[in-house]
């Protein structure tokens, strides 16, 4: 049961100026352990994430990265709206952006400006590049901070050009580091009473991700890892499965002796373990093409879930290629409750993928994103004692969303 003292950030306010995915999915992460996130966003357009490809205001991208929010439309460009911003600082912990350079200063929203009316505040920043350095006034996007990171440089087959990364671990990843560092402020906070400014890159984030890949190949920084492709060795690699869609495959790593041993017992070929050309981990390598081969007429005659749940139970480490559509059926992720199906206020039931940390004494729903300044008049009534009166007067003259 969860504890009744409340989730574990309970108590929390975030004033939440991020957008796209590299600061949302920060503040998403915050409120999934239970913050109160409020999201400020302009009227009329809101995050540019609510409309990415799909010309709306709830697509699926924004409504992946703001669940469990409350957002407020407010024109901080009007100086009646900077100043009602300014006005509910005091009553959060925290503040989050991750605008583009120079737009943060042009609304006169920096760490002074907030701390002068909240010298406690924990003044967070996700930038590009940073906010030093001769790439502090370029712009990026998740992309262009991988291949900062070098994170092209090692994808793709050898021999072939760099290759994008499928996940966006240049948002997401970046925005997780900034939710540590956001919590350790906050307990730094309760010992010492004093609030304090954080930035993070979005290239040096990304570079977390990169240390095994540049441990391995890079010599301390005097060479180039190579890119591998799907193969770490022989006879780790990707296999065909039977119905042979476009991702009817499973995927088999083998590390040690032993594994190498169950994998042949285990697709009924006990002699390769003694052909010389597979006997060890150098002959292995030098005849991949045809071991490849030997194990791919065992995986072919089986579905990748049917050769995971054989290879997995007999203690070789596999999966499925899963799709992105099979995450939503995968029995394992059904069964622990991974996967949710919420109400959106204009979408109606929806599903998303869960929240990966289990926490014994805390549990926090998963709420779907909200409508643009859904909040706005419960915020700003709660947060600054505004009357419905004034709320009106400032919705007509454009201050409100």
């Amino acid at each position: 049961m969860p504890n009744a003292n409340g989730p574990a950030l309970n108590g929390m306010r975030i004033l939440d100026m991020t957008q796209y995915e590299a600061g949302t999915s920060c503040t998403q992460a915050l409120a999934w352990f239970g913050a109160d996130v409020v999201k400020v966003e302009q009227p009329g357009t809101g995050d540019p994430g609510r409309g990415v490809a799909r010309g709306t205001d709830n697509s699926p991208y924004f409504c992946n990265w703001n669940s469990n929010k409350r957002s407020v439309a407010l024109n901080l460009a009007d100086p009646q709206g900077r100043a009602l911003f300014l006005e509910m600082v005091p009553q959060y912990d925290v503040f989050v952006e991750n605008y583009g350079p120079g737009v943060i200063e042009k609304l006169g929203l920096t760490y002074e400006d907030l701390k002068a009316v909240h010298p406690g505040i924990i003044y967070a920043r996700l930038k590009g590049f940073g906010t030093s350095g001769p790439y502090s006034g370029f712009k990026s996007y998740d992309s262009v901070a991988q291949a900062a990171a070098g994170a092209f440089s090692v994808t793709g087959e050898p021999g072939g050009p760099p290759m994008r990364p499928g996940p966006t671990v240049g948002d997401s990843g970046t925005g997780v580091q900034l939710g540590m560092a956001i919590l350790a402020a906050y307990v730094q906070k309760l010992r010492t009473g004093q609030g304090q400014m954080i930035e993070i890159s979005m290239q040096e984030a990304m570079t977390y991700f990169m240390r095994t890949v540049v441990a391995i190949g890079a010599e301390w920084g005097m060479a180039e890892s190579p890119r591998t492709g799907n193969a770490l060795g022989a006879p780790t690699n990707l296999y065909p499965c039977k119905p042979f869609g476009a991702n009817d495959y499973l995927f088999i790593m083998v590390v040690t002796t032993r594994m190498w041993d169950t994998l042949c017992a285990a697709i009924d070929r006990p002699e390769l373990t003694v052909d010389p050309r597979f006997a060890e981990g150098p002959d292995r390598l030098e005849n991949a093409a045809a071991l490849i081969e030997e194990i791919s007429k065992w995986t072919r005659e089986r579905t990748k879930a049917e050769a995971m749940a054989e290879l997995g139970a007999a203690g070789v480490p596999c999966s499925a290629n899963l799709s992105t559509a099979d995450l939503f059926t995968d029995p394992h992720l059904v069964e622990r409750g991974f996967v949710h199906e919420v109400e959106h206020d204009a979408l109606g039931p929806i599903k998303l993928l869960g929240w990966a940390p289990r926490m014994s004494e805390s549990d926090v729903p998963i709420k779907a994103a909200p409508l643009l300044g859904q909040h706005t008049d419960d915020v700003l009534k709660s947060d600054l004692d505004l009357a419905d009166a004034r709320i009106t007067a400032l919705r007509e003259s454009g201050v409100l969303g």
